[in-house]
């Protein structure tokens, strides 16, 4: 294998594992609590397509995926905030 080989497999290597930290890191994909497969398989492919929507939101917006997180749980606060669901009574 030539320099020029092992750097471009270094780099698809790197860019797998910086996928895998993401799904996981961003999406809790190893956080499923089901125990029968189908349930688990629908937690892993919806927790691909949270990432697909993340990674092309960052891409959009030229942003990281911590920044986009802080962005979708700010949001979230904030319209919790105005429309409270549920309010505590002493």
């Amino acid at each position: 294998m030539s320099e020029l080989q092992r750097l471009s497999c270094s780099e698809k290597a790197w860019k797998i594992k910086e996928y895998h930290r993401g799904i996981k890191q961003f999406c809790g994909v190893e956080r499923c609590q089901a125990r029968t497969g189908k349930a688990q398989k629908n937690h892993i492919l919806l927790s691909l397509r949270a990432f697909l929507r993340i990674e092309r939101f960052c891409f959009r917006k030229g942003i990281t995926w911590f920044e986009a997180k802080l962005r979708i749980v700010r949001e979230a606060v904030r319209t919790y905030l105005k429309y409270p669901k549920y309010l505590l009574t002493a």
